[in-house]
């Protein structure tokens, strides 16, 4: 704050220097211009008289050479000149000056040197026989003036500097020593100038505010710990060098390690390469999730860089146990895998019994069984094949299909026609709702989920039960939901329901029928199609699929 002030008092008394010397330069150079200007008309004026009483002659005996005279006739030509050979002289009638006099008796003007550092000013003046008497004279520019007086202008502005740089030390310590004695610890206590008294005030108000966010900061610090101390979750907050900034009980047992201590390296919790890998790219900013065996167990490392002022200020990582769910997904997956190979056994029985009927080895009274069967176990595998070709299309995206405007009230009364008569032998009454309301979709995949979604409320309604489907606008979006008055899904349940495979009550799976495909199928092709899936249900009460859409 002294230097400021400092700077700021001689700042200010170099430009007053400044802008003073230029002031009175100005003033100065306008006055003294001004009275040359009169010297020059008056010395015209008395001139004139001796020409007109004493001719040219009286011009040659002013021995005067301070100042030029000119005589110029009124065509312009030049009679006489005290500095100039007139037979050298250019006519001057277009002369500012001159042309002025010959209009108004009188003219003048003035002209710049080419060095800028004089400057001519003339006077015309008409006489009575209509020849132009001229007076001229060259004075100093002003930066010829301020060039002359640069020493004594310098001399003046150091003087000047060093007694303000005196003066303002003197003043800059002087102000700021009540400022230094203040002890910002007591604001109450606080005095110095009447000016800073708003000052104490936002002090103490600062620093109750400070007191309070320190309360506050503590009790959610408190609120932290008791959170992730119970999580079944590790988790980790590191800064950007790898140390351990934050950490829970979970994540220590995980990691197998006692504790942490203070400025420990993250990396000395697990020697692994993909823990190591994973905490390297997330302090480079990339969001990370990777699977780390601990003794026999898969956690789910997930780690996500922390960002302040976009610079990667360090990262939090947590650690999921995903050994069930990696478990479960292997199994599905195994499952999915060995469908082509179980294919082929019903396959070739199928192969088998069609090529006895057809040698002839079969009894007559046994053709419609075997037939039976063989169309039976063919139509299974048939929709069994579909359906995991559907899936596999949505899974990589290669549906052979262009998005188009589809009404959804439309599509659900076609997919409802068509379940008609299956709807009839379970005893279910089906039901089309709503208004024509238009999407941009894929027709065959929305076709598909409407289908497998209606197809389900059938299978799982009870006898005399409903199925409504709904189509609408609904909050300015398009939306269609399949109501049934079923069995429901437990909650334990409906987070499952869309696996591949799974089945809810697996006791009736035969008598339902079906590949167990079908809802998965609806999850996907509503994530293909972007659209939001949600699932309502109740036990005994029944079931809502929903679909709706943002645009």
């Amino acid at each position: 704050m002294v230097k400021r002030i400092f700077r700021s008092v001689v700042l200010v008394a170099a430009l007053v220097l400044v802008t003073s010397l230029v002031c009175i330069m100005g003033v100065l150079y306008q006055y003294f211009n001004g009275q040359f200007q009169k010297e020059l008309k008056s010395e015209a004026a008395y001139l004139s008289v001796g020409v007109e009483q004493n001719g040219t002659d009286y011009l040659t005996q002013i021995n005067d050479h301070e100042k030029r005279i000119t005589l110029i006739a009124a065509d312009g030509t030049v009679l006489y000149d005290n500095t100039a050979d007139i037979a050298q002289m250019e006519n001057h009638r277009d002369r500012e000056e001159v042309r002025e006099a010959m209009e108004n008796g009188s003219g003048k003007s003035s002209r710049q040197s080419s060095t800028l550092s004089e400057q001519t000013y003339y006077y015309a003046l008409q006489l009575s026989d209509g020849n132009i008497l001229r007076v001229s004279g060259t004075q100093y520019s002003v930066w010829r003036l301020l060039f002359g007086l640069l020493q004594p202008i310098a001399i003046v502005f150091a003087v000047v500097l060093i007694l303000s740089a005196v003066f303002a030390d003197r003043a800059a310590k002087k102000i700021v020593e009540p400022i230094n004695a203040l002890d910002l610890e007591r604001p109450d206590e606080l005095e110095g100038y009447d000016e800073l008294s708003p000052f104490f005030v936002k002090i103490r108000r600062q620093n109750r505010q400070i007191q309070k966010q320190l309360n506050e900061a503590k009790q959610k610090q408190k609120e932290f710990s008791m959170i992730t101390e119970n999580m079944q979750e590790g988790f980790l907050v590191i800064n950007q060098q790898t140390e351990l900034l934050s950490y829970n009980s979970s994540a220590m047992r995980i990691l197998q390690s006692p504790g942490a201590g203070e400025g420990q390296s993250v990396l000395e919790l697990n020697h692994s390469a993909p823990f190591r890998n994973t905490v390297d790219r997330v302090l480079s900013g990339e969001h990370q999730e990777t699977e780390l065996t601990l003794e026999g167990k898969i956690y789910r490392l997930i780690a996500n860089p922390v960002w302040r002022h976009d610079q990667i200020s360090g990262a939090v990582l947590v650690l999921l146990d995903v050994t069930e769910q990696v478990e479960r997904e292997d199994l599905r997956r195994e499952f999915t895998a060995n469908i082509s190979h179980e294919l082929k056994t019903p396959l070739t029985s199928i192969s088998g019994f069609a090529e006895i009927m057809q040698q002839g080895f079969v009894k007559p009274q046994d053709i419609e069984k075997f037939s039976g069967n063989i169309f039976t176990e063919s139509q299974r595998l048939i929709s069994l094949v579909n359906d995991i070709i559907k899936l596999s299309q949505l899974d990589e995206g290669s549906v052979p299909y262009e998005p188009e405007e589809v009404d959804l009230f439309s599509l659900a009364g076609q997919v409802a026609a068509r379940l008609e008569a299956s709807a009839g032998q379970n005893g279910v009454n089906m039901a089309v709702e709503g208004e024509p309301v238009f999407v941009k979709a894929v027709r065959p995949i929305l076709e598909e989920v409407l289908y497998n979604l209606c197809d389900n409320a059938i299978k799982y309604n009870r006898p005399q039960g409903k199925v409504t489907v709904i189509a609408k606008q609904k909050d300015g979006k398009p939306f269609v939901s399949v109501q049934d008055t079923g069995i429901g899904i437990p909650a334990a349940e409906q987070g499952r329901v869309f696996e591949r495979f799974y089945r809810v009550d697996k006791s009736h799976s035969k008598e339902i029928g079906g590949t167990g495909l079908g809802l998965s199928i609806v999850k996907h092709g509503a994530a293909y199609l972007g659209a939001q899936l949600t699932l309502q249900s109740r036990p005994g009460v029944g079931t809502v699929i929903s679909l709706s859409w943002d645009q």
